[in-house]
């Protein structure tokens, strides 16, 4: 296990904070105000009232023999103000918790959306996962109900320790001198702040690591690859080896911290509270200037003065750490797409056109691509065929714009597909992907990709029917509204690969779209399954235009034109009758793949 390579965090504090108030408030203004609310309440209530004025005011009457309906009647008003500070602290927590609600999920959704409007390259980038997981823990971990009430935490002590420095000053301003030290905790609290936060940053990768690890311990897609082999023990040493890393982290940002905690509670704690008890004490036996009233007020004033001062120097300790954490949100949502939307709409589908197209991915040594130039037309039914590591997916990414070439151009009806709305290009295709994905939902939504009524289940049903899922969906007792695995419902259900693989391809039949594009569309299917469900997607796409990508042909014998790719280059190209009779790298795989089949049926 390696450290992260950590770069120097100089966060601006102020306007990463300034930033994040602002966030929290377009998502709901009640979670700043009702945090204002309960921390002035609270502070005015505890530093100053109960602490100082009410024991001013008691002591006075005592000191000048005041009548005991005087000394009630002081108690009560006392009384009232604690009910009213109490009051407007509980509606304030009130209307906190429910707020904390409604910030968390529109937080949620903001994180969501932009990670899904970013490139899939993202997706491909450790650096990227890192950032987007600490955006992720400002709301799994609270931070934005933390900062707000820190903030508010510093508005309601400031108020409050401004009246009890004025009280402080009628008995006497030489008693401020006490409070000087708790200043020095500022600079020494922001120093630790910083450490504890590259701590945290230290330990993200690892962090990472073991999130990792304990979801794929749980997962039903791992579980016999666990029992059957010894890859769990494989996991689990990576597993204890980001423990020990986290523990050689903690170990070396331990000792500093131990010592920044330390010099912090001597100049907040030890000297202002020495200090006052020895001058106070002094004046008391050795002058007649220090009253038993005036000495109860200063000592309590000086000790609510250093549980101010501590109060706002974690205040301000948890804003400098959050605004750190604040800036990783900060450099989250300033992330850009690299493929950028245009703004034309694309118009009904004509041609699709590979004009000298060369790719290569982010830190790849050589092109997945190499000069491909082809064109599909209105109607046309297109076979890309290759071994596999051939460029074929890669292609895929291409057409659908999830990458952009590194040379050459796609041409969309003659026009760059750099020109057109990318959400309006996407959606002139119907896919099929490798690496398809069903989701612990309804069988029906899975099918649909929303919330169904009545008629989207009699429209999943028929897609069901000609990608032939619905032989197995039929026999669930919930059919169409059967849950996919048990993650959250105990009668899920758990289908194998080949039957989840025809439910992911029903979502082509369910939607309208120009081109359908179909990437190793059966290779979860028997030869018998395959060829039903190829036989279904001819009579579902006539008319349409149709790009099948595969190393098995049994797609290809059924298209117009058959590209091969080797290498990412294409290599052959023709119809299934030419390249056999060309008796190169199209005719050596289809001769393989037809003797293997006829050994199956034979066995």
């Amino acid at each position: 296990m390696r450290y992260i390579k950590l770069q120097k965090e100089k966060a601006p504090v102020v306007k990463n904070v300034v930033w994040a108030l602002k966030l929290i408030l377009k998502t709901d203004k009640r979670l700043p105000m009702s945090a204002l609310l309960m921390q002035f309440s609270s502070s005015f209530f505890h530093v100053y009232v109960k602490n100082i004025l009410f024991l001013k005011t008691l002591l006075t009457v005592i000191d000048s023999r005041g009548d005991f309906s005087q000394y009630i009647k002081y108690l009560l008003m006392f009384l009232a103000v604690s009910v009213l500070c109490e009051a407007l602290s509980w509606y304030g927590s009130y209307v906190n918790y429910s707020s904390v609600k409604v910030v968390l999920k529109k937080l949620n959704n903001l994180i969501f959306r932009k990670a899904l409007s970013l490139d899939v390259a993202n997706y491909e980038d450790p650096q990227f996962y890192d950032k987007y997981q600490r955006a992720t823990d400002i709301t799994d971990r609270g931070y934005f109900h933390i900062l707000c009430n820190s903030v508010a935490s510093i508005f309601g002590t400031v108020f409050s320790l401004i009246l009890v420095i004025i009280t402080v000053i009628q008995v006497n301003p030489l008693y401020l001198l006490f409070t000087l030290p708790s200043t020095a905790v500022f600079a020494v609290e922001l120093a630790k702040s910083r450490k504890l936060y590259k701590r945290d940053l230290a330990m993200t990768g690892n962090e990472r690591v073991k999130a990792y690890i304990k979801r794929t311990v749980f997962l039903r897609e791992y579980s016999k690859d666990m029992r059957t082999s010894n890859i769990f023990l494989v996991m689990m040493k990576r597993f204890e080896a980001a423990v020990k890393t986290n523990i050689m982290i903690y170990k070396e940002y331990g000792f500093p911290l131990f010592i920044y905690s330390t010099v912090s509670s001597f100049f907040s704690e030890f000297l202002p509270t020495v200090g006052t008890y020895a001058l106070a004490g002094g004046q008391f036996i050795y002058t007649d200037t220090m009253t038993i009233s005036a000495f109860s007020v200063v000592i309590s004033s000086i000790n609510s003065v250093n549980r101010a001062a501590n109060s706002l120097v974690s205040a301000f300790n948890n804003i400098s750490q959050l605004a750190l954490y604040f800036s990783n949100l900060r450099e989250f949502f300033d992330y850009e797409p690299g493929v950028n939307s245009g703004e034309e709409i694309p118009g009904e589908f004509e041609s699709l056109e590979f004009r000298n197209v060369s790719f290569r991915y982010l830190g790849a040594e050589t092109d997945s691509l190499k000069n491909v130039s082809f064109t599909l037309n209105k109607g046309e039914k297109l076979a890309v065929v290759g071994l596999n590591g051939a460029g074929k997916t890669t292609l895929v990414k291409l057409m659908m714009r999830f990458y952009d070439p590194t040379e050459g151009e796609i041409l969309y009806n003659g026009r760059n597909i750099k020109e057109f709305d990318i959400e309006k290009y996407r959606l002139l295709f119907g896919a099929v992907f490798q690496d398809y994905k069903n989701f612990a939902l309804s069988v029906n939504e899975n099918v649909i990709c929303r919330v169904c009524d009545d008629s989207d289940r009699a429209f999943a049903e028929e897609a069901m029917k000609n990608s032939g899922a619905w032989d197995k969906i039929s026999t669930l007792p919930d059919k169409g509204e059967t849950v996919l695995t048990k993650e959250f419902d105990k009668n899920g259900v758990g289908l194998s690969g080949g039957e989840n693989q025809k439910l992911s391809t029903a979502r082509l039949f369910a939607h309208d779209f120009e081109i359908a594009v179909l990437d190793e569309p059966s290779s979860a299917l028997d030869p018998v399954a395959e060829y039903k469900m190829y036989d279904n997607l001819v009579r579902a796409t006539e008319g349409k235009s149709v790009v099948y990508i595969s190393h098995r042909l049994s797609s290809a014998v059924l298209s117009d034109r058959i590209i091969v790719l080797d290498g990412g280059s294409i290599a052959e190209r023709g119809n299934h009758t030419e390249l056999l009779a060309l008796g190169g790298i199209y005719a050596e795989m289809f001769n393989h793949q037809a003797e293997a089949y006829g050994k199956a049926e034979v066995g």
